[in-house]
């Protein structure tokens, strides 16, 4: 009976130990994944590219502290090695800082030549600061001459008892001139200047209708002689009435 008891203990015990091992085991297998996540984490933030802005200005490095002059065969050898600038982008990347005018450009033969200098630099930014300054300088200017049209402005409108009566009246003013415009044109075809110039209309339309009517009789004549039709059947043909004439 004892040897049986003792026989589960030692079971007992074995089960523990290797339940301890595999959790022990489980913990490092764990702790290695998270370790090779970081690193992986790692490997991609270093591998990110470079902005354009970044390219830029590291490949204006290679100029200011190289002074020298460069080929575009020589700037895609030491951009990719110095500055980490991928070989595919050197060359977009140089022609922007040629289009800005950061960088100079010059055809000697068949060959093109880079170069920029820490004092053309240098002078690009006091002209620029010197601008921006001015621009501010001009902003201060106008704001201060707004601030006096609108203080100026002010004078005389201040929210008085006489000012609000003004107003009243103004706003009825308008109303009535309103109306009175309204009215107006309710009698507009007896304005004698509209009359004259309906007359005038008139006449012109008349002079219309004579002209139109001596080519339906010209053409009525060439036909009654073309064809040996009478004036009745053209008439009816064509849809003329019988009272067509001259308007008096």
């Amino acid at each position: 009976m004892f040897q049986r008891m003792r026989m589960r203990q030692l079971r007992w015990r074995e089960t523990d130990r290797r339940r301890c091992l595999l959790s022990v085991t489980e913990e490092r297998s764990f702790s290695a994944g998270s370790l090779r996540g970081a690193v992986a984490v790692l490997r991609m933030s270093k591998k990110k590219g470079l902005s354009l802005e970044e390219k830029r200005s590291r490949m204006m490095e290679i100029f200011f502290e190289t002074k020298d002059v460069f080929q575009l065969k020589d700037i895609e050898k030491i951009a990719p090695k110095s500055k980490g600038i991928t070989p595919m982008s050197v060359k977009e990347v140089l022609q922007s800082l040629v289009d800005d005018n950061m960088v100079d450009s010059e055809r000697v033969g068949t060959s093109n030549y880079y170069w920029a200098f820490p004092s053309k630099a240098l002078h690009a930014r006091k002209h620029r600061l010197e601008d921006l300054e001015k621009q501010h300088t001009e902003g201060k200017q106008r704001r201060v001459a707004l601030q006096q049209a609108v203080e100026k402005a002010k004078k005389g409108r201040q929210d008085t008892k006489e000012r609000a009566a003004l107003q009243k009246e103004l706003h009825s003013l308008r109303e009535q001139r309103e109306k009175l415009r309204v009215e107006l044109e309710k009698y507009k075809e007896c304005d004698p200047e509209v009359v004259q110039e309906m007359r005038k209309e008139n006449i012109t339309a008349k002079e219309a209708v004579s002209r139109w009517t001596d080519n339906v009789f010209a053409i009525k004549s060439w036909a009654k002689r073309k064809f040996a039709f009478d004036d009745s059947q053209l008439d009816k043909a064509f849809g003329i009435p019988e009272d067509f004439d001259y308007m008096d």
